[in-house]
This record gives C-alpha cells, structure tokens and sequence, in this order.
C-alpha cells in the first residue's frame, strides 16, 4: 500500500511570513508519504536565499526526485517536483502552453514520472495550471492529448496530481475526467474552517484512471503555518 501527497510549498514561505524549508519537510514527513507531488519550488533564487528547494526537501525526507523548471532566469528556477523513495524513472517533462492575449503570464509545466509500486508501474504526473479561464482550458486540453495522457506509454493505473486552480465544476475538471475519474471528494469536516468558496480546490487536484484503486483519500488540515495547505493522502 503506498501513500500519495500532493502539496503546493508556496516556495516553502508560510503565512506566518517565514521562510522554512526544514519546517515544509517536517510537515510531509509527518504525513509518512511514500510519492510527494510538489509545486511552486525555488530553485537556486535569490528571493529564498538561493536553496534548491526540491533537492533539500528530498534529502530530508531521504527521497529521490525529479525537479521540473516551468520558469527560468538565467541560473534562478522555480517549478514542480515528484518526490518517491520507491523506484521510478522519469518519463517526460515539458512547457505547458500559455494564451498569447496575456503573454506575461506565469510559464506552466508537467511532469511525468513512472513509479514502481508493489511491481507495478504506476504513471504519476505532476503539474500547476494557470490563474486565467482561458489559459487553464489550453492547458487542460494538453494534459488529455497525445504528449501526456493520451500517449501510448501513460497506460495503467495513472494519477495525475497537483494544483490546478479549478473547481469540479471547471471546464478544465471536465477535460481532465473525460480520460480520467476523479478521487473522492474531500468531506466538509475535513477542511474546516474555509479559507475561501474554494476551500476544497485540492480535493480536485488528484484524478485517476480507471486501473488504479485508491483505499481512501483525504485532505489533511494544517499542521504549521504553511501557506501550501493542500495536502492529500492517498493510501494506494
């Protein structure tokens, strides 16, 4: 049985203003995850003190891991990682495409990698949609075309993780769910008290394929003041 966690960082700043990548890795270790689905990691920026936020999460938690860079400048990183301690390769990595009316948007990716559990390879894919309805809808039809879900190789179970800035009732949920079926939703209890009418956008952001069996899901409520309070278990 494996343990699936996906869990927007923030760049590892906590809505107490504190920068604390210990104190992030902490928290995904109190959960006891055996894949961590990260976004929004600082890679080598001056704003958090130049830490590669992905390699010292991974080696705190002693798992290996796969950093993609949906923005670059010059040697500054910032993007998504898949975090595992069990065996994996990665598959693929790539831009997800923006909506050229607003070319100053934040750049978007995914990322691909193919996990063994239990003998099993199981794809699990990483990614963080845009802000703009139009944007999320581009990319949404990326993710379901042939590059991604729909390649021949994303066969199996498949989960695809992260944070999509949509709600269930989204364009983009509805794109997503014509290849794959939604988790279960997160109960009322489990996210008390709500921060915003999309108190429970993460219970949206870990769909599946029709071959893979979660035992149970939920969202877990806040252990610190981390910014990034989406966070997910899903025991396989």
């Amino acid at each position: 049985m494996a343990r699936i966690l996906t869990y927007n960082v923030h760049r590892c700043v906590g809505t107490d203003r504190r920068l604390d990548v210990g104190r992030v890795a902490e928290v995904i270790g109190a959960l006891a995850p055996d894949i961590v689905a990260l976004q929004e990691l600082d890679v080598g920026r001056a704003r958090t003190g130049g830490v590669d936020q992905a390699h010292e999460i991974a080696r705190r938690l002693d798992m290996s891991f796969h950093f993609h860079a949906a923005l670059k400048v010059e040697e500054e990183r910032y993007g998504d990682a898949i975090l595992t301690r069990l065996p994996e390769r990665k598959v693929r990595t790539g831009p997800l495409p923006g909506y050229r009316p607003a070319p100053r948007l934040e750049p978007r990716g995914a990322l691909w990698v193919e996990v063994e559990i239990e003998g099993r390879p199981v794809q699990i894919l990483n990614t963080h949609l845009g802000l703009v309805p139009r944007e999320q809808q581009l990319q949404a039809e990326a993710l379901a075309g042939p590059e991604w879900l729909a390649h021949p190789d994303c066969t199996g179970p498949v989960i695809l993780l992260g944070d999509f800035n949509a709600t269930a009732a989204s364009v983009v949920h509805r794109t997503l769910t014509r290849r794959l079926k939604p988790a279960r939703p997160c109960r009322r209890s489990d996210r008390r008290p709500p921060p915003s009418p999309r108190a429970c956008l993460s219970c949206a952001s870990t769909i599946c394929s029709s071959a893979t069996r979660l035992r149970s899901r939920r969202c877990s409520r806040p252990i610190c003041p981390s910014r990034g309070r989406r966070r997910i278990t899903c025991p396989w």
